[in-house]
């Protein structure tokens, strides 16, 4: 069956009179004739245009059993897919063309036997020689691509569920989204076979989602599950939803989505995963003298101890796979934050999120890379980022009845040295409890964190972390987030507290915010991170997102912000007072433009990019502009300058990125940011080049190679990988790393290089 697809042309106004009398007229002479195809149904009221989100029912689209499996081939030309209610709804614009029909029609059909939920999608496209595939590899650049894209919440709680995004060219994007859209964890994967095809007016997705890959209650008899559907036409820049949200929110805006129904009796049994893995590496330097060679073995697995509760395992675990960390230019006074990116760490990520938090689309000013009570970094990562021996280490995750989520984690790390910086580490273990109850539109949660030293001869240090937290949706656009928390050390101070209350309103025009904060100086959470202590922290955010649709403007987005610190006693510490707006194009691309006036007070003499700056009141401005293309073009850029005094100097600081893209195998990515200062009476550079090679032979075979250049330590850094995927969730790696100090050019001694050979392998019961 097809179905053409709907016009783009499709007007912003009720129907006419006239229409509606003809349309009358013509039903009554069709009716007698026997001509129609909806005889015995009832005749749907036709839609008027822009529909609202909020007020429309929420769809409904029907699974049907059928015998055995599906033949998975990107064809749908199984006989099972006949079985099929085919689902043909118009869906709906949230960008650029808000309530608006989707200009091409897709098609949905879903099906399920004992082992897989089967997900087929035609999507219709006018123009198939100008899909956008940005890349073959697991976790693509979404944003700049072609995508179908569906969500499941299979507790029908609302609040958390599945996602996976499918490119023309068949890559998968898969994540788990917690907390009603607030936290998405990327690094989650499951086993999902999917293929895709394209022909001269649609392109086919077909899904086959294995049960044991999706958490769900196995109940005897019918379960309904919450379900949305996406699709992205990236050279429209058109994204359009199945189930209509705002377009403040994504399709994981679980609240607001559709639901599955006709699942009956799902599968029940447990599940065993079991990924043990073999290295060989070589790693020679200066850090490594004489050369070290060495091989090990370990494992990962994962139980499903109950369809609600998962067992992750790990013995000897190890990252060497992992791409190296972004090098980043510090020029604050405050620690900067790396983002995890080890996946045992990754995954399930948002149970045990206690942090600040960044909600999309909503301007918070605040973000988990402000704070974060438990901080996986801390765990097998040294001060320097060297990596140290994990021994192993097990978790818990799942829930206990409808309303209950818990998260247990314990990892034992081994003592170590001989780091570059000549420290030694004992060994530590690392424990993490996390509980979080759902009430409506209400979560509620409690976190423990115990850090402890186990190796010596009298091991007595530990640093303990604990609070409690909430997050509240007082109404459909209105968001409320508060936490307390508390650390505990053999130095203990007495203010050791922090606290914060913040409240969120968006709706399509208006994003309004504030928040409060309290960091004691005695606040130390060693397994977690805090950017500053000793301080009060006072923001707020007024903004406004008109939709223009002409000039070639989509929309344009003025703010203002007031941003405050102050110390415990209530004297002013830094201001920042920031006007700007954001120009978002209709072809793709923005424009943002802001200036900031700020205001620093140090109460001592602090280094800062590694000159000292001396006590006193700073006040200066900072302009900035940032553009950038269109991102599913061959060649795109972007780029931003910033300009104007810096404390008692000046600074000006350029930034570019170049991303070459000729097709869905190779992208080249080049990007540099150069900052030059006068400060503290000197006059220096602080840069950092980097460029990123990808080559994807298919969808199973890559190849990545990484360089990085930090000007602050004057040091080389050079990562390149191969990735074949064998089998579903198995790896064969090939990684080389190399550091090497150019501080007095290429004769300097290599600092670090390594050579590695890693296999895993999924064995699944």
């Amino acid at each position: 069956m097809t179905v053409s697809p709907p016009s783009s042309r499709i007007p912003r106004v009720r129907t006419a009179p006239w229409s509606t009398i003809r349309r009358f007229a013509c039903t009554l002479l069709v009716i007698p004739l026997g001509m129609s195809p909806l005889a015995g149904q009832s005749t749907p009221s036709l839609p008027e245009y822009p529909v609202d989100p909020l007020t429309v029912p929420r769809p409904v689209i029907h699974a049907t059993r059928i015998d055995g499996p599906i033949v998975i081939d990107g064809l749908l030309d199984d006989v099972a897919w006949a079985k099929a209610r085919p689902d043909t709804r118009t869906w709906i614009q949230t960008i650029p063309d808000p309530g608006m029909p989707a200009s091409q029609g897709t098609v949905l059909r879903i099906v399920y036997d004992d082992r897989n939920l089967y997900v087929g999608a035609v999507l219709h496209d006018e123009d198939t020689g100008s899909l956008t595939i940005p890349g073959l590899e697991q976790d693509f650049d979404t944003p700049n691509s072609d995508i179908f894209g569906v969500a499941i919440d299979t507790y029908l709680d609302r609040q958390n569920g599945f996602l996976w995004a499918v490119n023309p060219g068949g890559a998968l994007w898969d994540a788990q989204a917690f907390n009603d859209q607030r936290d998405l964890s990327p690094a989650w994967e499951g086993i999902v076979d999917v293929r895709t095809s394209i022909n001269d007016s649609t392109w086919v997705v077909e899904m086959a989602i294995p049960f044991s890959t999706m958490r769900f209650n196995p109940v005897v008899g019918d379960q309904v599950w919450g379900i949305n559907f996406s699709r992205r036409i990236r050279r429209r820049n058109e994204d359009a939803l199945w189930a209509p949200i705002p377009i403040q929110y994504r399709v994981y805006k679980f609240s607001l989505a559709g639901t599955m129904e006709g699942l009956r009796d799902l599968p029940s049994g447990r599940n065993l995963w079991i990924k043990p893995y073999a290295l060989g590496n070589r790693l020679t330097g200066a850090r490594y003298a004489p050369a070290e060679q060495s091989g090990d073995v370990g494992l990962d697995a994962k139980w499903g101890l109950t369809p609600r509760m998962t067992l992750d395992l790990t013995v000897n675990t190890d990252f060497s796979q992992v791409e190296v960390d972004q090098e980043q230019v510090n020029l604050s006074r405050f620690s900067l934050f790396f983002p995890e990116r080890r996946d045992f760490f990754l995954e399930n990520e948002g149970t045990f999120g206690f942090q600040d938090t960044a909600i999309r689309n909503y301007r918070t000013g605040s973000s988990p890379r402000n704070f974060r009570l438990f901080n996986s970094r801390r765990i097998g990562l040294s001060a320097t980022r060297e990596p140290l021996p994990i021994a192993g280490g097990a978790r818990l995750t799942g829930r206990i009845g409808d309303r209950f989520e818990i998260g247990l984690l314990d990892m034992q790390t081994r003592s170590f040295s001989g780091l570059s910086n000549g420290s030694d580490y004992s060994a530590e273990n690392f424990a993490v409890a996390r509980a979080k109850g759902t009430f409506g539109p209400t979560t509620i949660g409690g976190m423990f964190i115990n850090r402890q030293e186990t190796g010596g001869a009298d091991p007595s240090g530990y640093n303990r972390s604990y609070g409690v937290d909430a997050n509240v949706q007082l109404a459909t656009n209105v968001l409320m987030s508060a936490y307390w928390a508390r650390t505990d050390d053999p130095e203990s101070d007495s203010d050791a507290n922090t606290a914060m209350l913040q409240t969120a309103w968006r709706n399509p025009f208006w994003n309004v915010s504030g928040l409060f904060k309290h960091v004691g100086k005695g606040f130390n959470p060693e397994t977690g991170f805090i950017d500053r202590t000793a301080v009060r922290r006072y923001f707020t955010t007024v903004g406004v997102h008109p939709q223009i649709n002409r000039l070639g403007i989509r929309e344009i987005n003025p703010y203002v912000d007031v941003d405050v610190y102050t110390n415990l006693e209530d004297a002013l510490e830094t201001r920042g007072l920031e006007a700007g707006a954001v120009v978002s194009l209709l072809a793709g691309g923005q424009i943002t433009m802001r200036i900031r006036d700020r205001y620093e007070r140090l109460f001592e003499a602090t280094r800062i990019g590694g000159a000292e700056v001396l006590t006193g009141s700073y006040e200066w401005l900072e302009p900035s502009i940032r553009l950038s293309t269109r991102g599913d073009l061959p060649v795109f850029l972007s780029g931003s300058v910033q300009w104007g005094d810096f404390y008692d100097g000046s600074r000006t600081s350029y930034s570019a990125d170049l991303t070459v893209r000729p097709n869905e195998h190779v992208s080249l990515e080049v990007g540099g940011q150069r900052n030059d200062l006068t400060l503290g009476g000197l006059n220096f550079s602080a840069d950092i080049y980097s460029a990123r090679l990808r080559y994807a032979l298919n969808t199973r075979a890559f190849f990545l190679a990484f360089v990085q250049y930090n000007g602050a330590t004057e040091e080389l850094i050079s990562n390149a990988r191969i990735n074949l995927i064998h089998s579903p969730l198995s790896d064969l790696f090939l990684v080389y790393t190399e550091r090497r100090s150019l501080a007095s050019g290429f004769s300097e001694p290599l600092l670090e290089r390594g050579l590695t050979l890693k296999v895993t392998k999924l064995l699944a019961f």
